[in-house]
């Protein structure tokens, strides 16, 4: 019986995982801010599949909330068999128009809690020679679009690496890059999501995980969805940044 680990496991993409690694028979530990909503996704997943499914609420800004998430991926005597790092920010507004403690809470997020806790479960998994983590990035880490592309670059550098360093041993470290998916994270920002971009972009939540755990189970390094999606990626390795620019706008759920 294998154990995952999901943080943002409450909407969207989150849930989504949450949701498929329940039907493949895995239990599960959820991670999310809202303790109630928690609590009802975990009753749901429970009678749905018959697994068992512990809950964890934690702000993962939040340094002391933080650490606990972490002491519960480095228990060797309850071990995770994947993590999957997908609690999402998002800011509306432009650099100099956000407080510098609302771009710091994004980055805490985005870069901070995938660093300590790929740390936390990756020690565990390169001692038992198998396990994995999945880290939510996306397309717009590709594309010149502020702080958040910054922070998302980073998650797929780091994702990168550790892939090498680590394939080798047993654990696979897969990036994930959507684009656009229907999920609540453009409501939440205050964003007509029909305005933000073309209907061909977005992506539904279910193929996008679904994608994303085959491409987990073949041990490949990253996972990009949809041709229209890969060709961005591939458009942007050769096409001037000026270019990319017009671009900014497409970007995660």
């Amino acid at each position: 019986m294998s154990t995952s680990l999901v943080t943002g496991a409450t909407a969207g993409i989150g849930h989504e995982f949450a949701r498929q690694l329940a039907a493949r028979g895995d239990d599960l530990v959820l991670v999310a801010r809202d303790a109630e909503r928690l609590t009802s996704v975990a009753e749901d997943l429970r009678s749905r599949y018959g697994v068992s499914v512990e809950v964890l609420p934690a702000d993962l800004t939040e340094p002391d909330q933080l650490d606990r998430v972490a002491e519960r991926l480095a228990e060797r005597d309850r071990p995770v068999d994947l993590l999957v790092n997908n609690a999402g920010f998002g800011l509306k507004n432009r650099f100099l128009d956000n407080p510098i403690d609302v771009e710091q809470g994004q980055h805490d997020i985005l870069v901070r809690a995938v660093l300590r806790l790929s740390h936390a479960a990756l020690g565990g998994m390169v001692e038992r020679g198998r396990g994995g983590v999945i880290n939510v990035s996306s397309v717009a880490a590709f594309l010149p679009r502020g702080t958040y592309s910054a922070d998302k670059a980073w998650v797929n550098s780091f994702s990168a690496w550790a892939h090498n360093e680590y394939a080798d041993r047993g654990v696979v470290v897969m990036v994930l890059c959507p684009g656009f998916v229907r999920t609540e994270f453009h409501q939440r920002l205050g964003i007509d999501r029909d305005a933000s971009a073309p209907r061909m972009f977005w992506l539904d939540a279910d193929r996008l995980v679904r994608e994303a755990l085959a491409d987990y189970d073949r041990g490949r390094a990253m996972s990009v969805p949809s041709k229209r999606y890969k060709a961005i990626v591939a458009a942007s390795r050769v096409v001037p940044r000026s270019a990319l620019q017009r671009l900014q706008g497409l970007g995660r759920k």
